[in-house]
């Protein structure tokens, strides 16, 4: 390493090391755990909600509301967090959310009517969501930058781990406990991550205004969220109540893009200092936040498109699915421990390249599935897409660091809160963007094959006749009237064709997914090299007080 880049490694890595505590560790695993509580109890809400339905004899359409009042909670206290943080500082924020969430998540089974059960998931998605944006700063700015790529390490193995390991979770909860326990999961780990992060995170005086700076803008930060929160109801919703037919949907969308509109009209009226969007703007930032977005959309594949394949065709069962997924999951552990020590060693972006394309293998193996493919037949691409997910990711949030240092955000709190503030939006916003088109993308191609099989099955043809002959003669062994066994014939052959359009949507998806994967290559081909790489920060020693 040449003396310049000591010299700036030097003055890029100081800011790091500013803030000490006496026990760091504890914190990172306190807001670790706190990543990890927010993800396994909104995925164990969507995986369990048929089983929350059932033990308060909801309907599906009532029912919906229940995720969505957490996530789109958790989507409203991003922006917001921002404010939070810089107004009390993270330590009280976390302490009082944590505290309350675990106090919600206890009495969420004791709910006596579904809108007591909406608000109690609204608030416990308000406490939530302020574990994902303070997490990353305060891991940044609490641990010297060799254990800094361990921390981000463990940060990948929370969030994949923990999302493709729920479906296990939830069913053995039911086999073996209670439906109760989808929630007081969170109630149980809650006062452990109070503790780690009273003992972790150090105390700070409130923070104040420099003499001559404007005060915090609160109001600026409130229509953000209301706006990004309300957006992102509409497209939770939006399947189920048809879209832009749905009056509900319409007024949503309008809603959130009025208060999204005041959100920056206030901005640039009145400047906020505890928001600084000059620095969110470099050519980096924002084609991270597109690979994010396309990340999110590549896990969809372990979450919807194949636990739904399994489900329609096969009739699994969650803790039938759940071992499959946990190929993806388990290999984690290792994967991600071995993706970020090449991190610490090579440009991440050729991880990151290197990880989308395993997943765009992945998705094309599994695209030429069959109706007759069982959870052990996705075991090779599970593997591949395993490997694919732990180097992408952590790629992506070392590159997020990375750019972190290089703006030299790390040496301002409130940037660095900005910045997590910024990802968590994408990152919850992006994925429901992603879950809502794959969501509408499914049913729409398994129409279109519907169609297109239903041309070749004609009542007069030939193969059709002979087709429903052999299944007639088959039924015919069952019963003793021709005419229900005609019927009975007939009735097979539909669901055979729907079974072969569901397939071909399968397929459809999957090779969806692979396009996005390989698009996204071409995103991170126009990413630019940062001056300052790992190898350099690591390198450089840590600053004596």
């Amino acid at each position: 390493m040449t003396s310049a880049e000591a010299t700036s490694a030097t003055s890029t890595a100081e800011p790091i090391a500013a803030v000490k505590t006496v026990h760091p560790l504890l914190g990172v695993f306190g807001v670790l755990l706190g990543a990890m509580l927010v993800t396994g109890t909104g995925r164990l809400i969507s995986v369990g909600l048929a089983d929350i339905r059932g033990a308060f004899h909801l309907g599906v359409d009532e029912a919906s509301w229940i995720s969505t009042a957490f996530t789109a909670s958790t989507m409203f206290i991003g922006p917001f967090s921002v404010y939070l943080g810089g107004l009390l500082g993270p330590r009280r924020v976390l302490l009082a959310c944590a505290s309350l969430f675990g106090l919600i998540s206890l009495s969420l089974p004791f709910a006596s009517s579904l809108p007591v059960m909406l608000f109690l998931l609204v608030c416990a998605g308000l406490t939530a969501g302020t574990f994902y944006p303070l997490t990353l700063s305060f891991v940044l700015r609490n641990l010297p930058m060799r254990y800094v790529l361990l921390g981000i390490a463990m940060y990948a193995i929370d969030i994949v781990f923990t999302t493709n390991i729920c479906t296990s979770l939830e069913a053995w909860y039911i086999d073996h406990l209670s439906w109760r326990w989808i929630f007081w999961t969170g109630a149980l780990l809650a006062p452990a991550m109070v503790v780690l992060i009273y003992f972790g995170v150090p105390w700070q005086p409130m923070p104040k205004s420099k003499e001559g700076q404007p005060k915090p803008n609160w109001r600026s930060f409130l229509y953000a969220s209301l706006g990004f929160a309300l957006v992102f109801t509409a497209l939770d919703q939006g399947q189920r109540l048809d879209w832009l037919h749905s009056g509900t949907i319409v007024a949503l969308f309008a809603t959130g893009a009025f208060f999204l509109f005041a959100a920056l009209e206030r901005h640039s009226t009145t400047p906020n200092p505890l928001i600084n969007f000059q620095f969110l703007l470099r050519r980096n930032t924002l084609l991270l936040s597109a690979v994010l977005i396309f990340f999110r959309f590549s896990i969809l594949t372990t979450v919807i498109i194949i636990p739904n394949f399994l489900a329609s065709l096969q009739g699994y069962r969650a803790l039938q699915t759940g071992p499959v997924l946990l190929w993806v999951a388990l290999p984690q552990l290792f994967i991600s421990l071995f993706a970020m020590s090449l991190v610490r060693r090579i440009d991440p972006r050729l991880i990151l390249t290197f990880g989308f394309a395993l997943i765009a293998i992945a998705c094309i193996l599994n695209a030429h599935l069959s109706s007759v493919w069982s959870g052990s037949n996705f075991i090779f691409s599970q593997i591949i897409l395993a490997i694919g997910l732990a180097f992408a990711f952590n790629a992506l949030v070392g590159s997020i660091v990375l750019e972190l240092i290089n703006t030299g955000a790390l040496a301002r709190p409130i940037d660095t809160l900005t910045f997590a503030g910024f990802f968590q939006t994408v990152r919850l916003l992006g994925g429901q963007i992603g879950s809502a088109l794959m969501l509408h993308f499914i049913p729409v191609r398994e129409q279109f094959h519907s169609n297109i099989l239903g041309l070749g099955v004609q009542l007069g043809e030939p193969s059709t006749r002979r087709r429903l002959l052999g299944l007639g003669a088959a039924m015919a062994q069952h019963t003793t009237d021709k005419a229900t066994a005609s019927r009975q014939a007939g009735e097979i052959l539909g669901l055979q064709i729907r079974q072969q359009a569901f397939t071909l949507a399968i397929t459809d998806s999957f090779t969806l997914v692979a396009w996005a994967a390989v698009l996204c290559l071409v995103v991170i081909a126009c990413m630019e090299h940062v001056p300052t790489q790992y190898r350099q920060v690591v390198a450089t020693p840590a600053p004596t007080a």
